[in-house]
């Protein structure tokens, strides 16, 4: 799974925005979604990307799977996602 490639994204110390650049939609994303994102857009697969952000944040592993898959559906009800054709939704 990766980024879609119609979307450019800026982040700073604040989160990021995300463009949708062929449908003009623009998202913006807390400091911890702008995380996630950096992880997912630098090929980390989704057990690495809730291990670092637990450990980054402190935060329990099982709070961050479930977050994290949510951050998935969204991106994917956006569009804003490509999946490989082996890839299906598991739990983390």
């Amino acid at each position: 799974m990766k980024l879609s490639g119609q979307v450019r994204s800026t982040h700073n110390q604040d989160g990021a925005i995300l463009l949708d650049i062929l449908h003009g939609q623009m998202y913006r994303l807390n400091f911890v979604g702008s995380r996630m994102l950096e992880l997912l857009k630098q090929a980390y697969t989704e057990v690495q990307i809730v291990d670092e952000i637990s450990r980054e944040f402190g935060v329990a592993r099982e709070t961050v799977a479930m977050d994290f898959q949510d951050f998935l559906v969204h991106l994917g009800k956006n569009n804003l996602l490509e999946l490989g054709q082996s890839e299906c939704h598991r739990t983390l």
